[in-house]
């Protein structure tokens, strides 16, 4: 009979315990969403101070990073290993970078990409090196004739398949000029999607763009699901103030565009770029349409 009292008593305990142990987890900080920043949001403090810029993106709370910064062989001037190592000493992992070197229009018409390919080359190298998984060209020439866009779809698929034999992806952001700009009738937009491997190649979808070109980043998710591995996640000022990006929508189909990976990108804030970033994660970390993570390197 003791040993029975002994029993219910300490099961009377566990179950005392239990509510308080889950109203602390409750109270207490929570878990992190995997939401990137675009360095270049932050600019105007990243050259004079990369490193404590660097801190205090994992102060905010952003798990991965996107580069502005590359040229001949490194990020802001450090060579791959210290931009890795200085990033993973805040906590933040080198996502992504914005880069690239495209051909220009004698180059696209002769089909000469040698020296593209070459920079190319030492390009991968160096991310590589760096850690970083998603190459993104921010923006490049479009032609005017079908068969120079035929060129550079066919020069990008090349890039892509150097990229992916180094384990990285390869990929293109967009502004609204796209969209926009368009070869016998057809939105340039479109013939990249069209015309390029999706094994290769990958668009980044900036929504604020897309919708300032009056596109529904939802519609494109549809007509070409998976091949939005990454987005940027952009509005007028801080994320979700403006009203005009429908990120509940975008959200809500980003596993149908392919989303491996938001990313916050700032053109300005009246906050100023370090406020005006906090803002943005906080409204991210708060929406209920923003999963945890859609890191396919997690498990979910």
């Amino acid at each position: 009979m003791k040993k029975i009292k002994l029993v219910l008593m300490a099961a009377l305990a566990i179950a005392a315990f239990a509510p308080a142990t889950g109203f602390a987890q409750k109270a207490g900080k929570k878990e992190k969403k995997d939401i990137a920043v675009q360095l270049y949001s932050l600019r105007d403090v990243i050259g004079a101070d990369f490193e404590g810029t660097i801190k205090e993106v994992g102060k905010m709370g952003y798990t991965a990073a996107e580069a502005a910064g590359y040229g001949d062989g490194k990020f802001y001037g450090l060579s791959p290993h210290d931009y890795k190592a200085a990033l993973k000493a805040a906590g933040v992992r080198p996502l992504s970078s914005h880069t690239g070197r495209t051909p220009n229009e004698e180059e696209l018409k002769t089909k000469n990409f040698a020296n593209a390919l070459s920079w190319w080359d030492q390009a991968i190298l160096a991310h590589k090196e760096a850690g970083i998984d998603y190459i993104v060209i921010p923006g490049m020439y479009l032609p005017n004739n079908m068969e120079s866009m035929m060129n550079l779809c066919e020069f990008l698929n090349e890039v892509g398949k150097r990229c992916k034999e180094a384990g990285i992806k390869f990929g293109f952001h967009n502004h609204s000029g796209e969209f926009h700009h368009k070869i016998d009738g057809q939105k340039a937009y479109d013939l990249l999607l069209e015309n390029t491997n999706p094994d290769y190649f990958f668009l980044q979808m900036d929504v604020y763009w897309a919708v300032m070109a009056q596109e529904s980043p939802v519609a494109y998710f549809k007509k070409y699901p998976g091949r939005f591995k990454l987005l940027h996640i952009k509005d007028r000022d801080v994320v979700g103030d403006s009203g005009m990006v429908g990120f509940d929508a975008i959200f809500n189909h980003a596993k149908e565009g392919g989303l491996e990976y938001p990313i916050v990108e700032m053109e300005g804030s009246e906050f100023g770029p370090v406020e005006g970033c906090k803002k943005s994660l906080e409204y991210l970390q708060k929406a209920p349409f923003v999963k945890k993570s859609y890191d396919p390197k997690k498990k979910r």
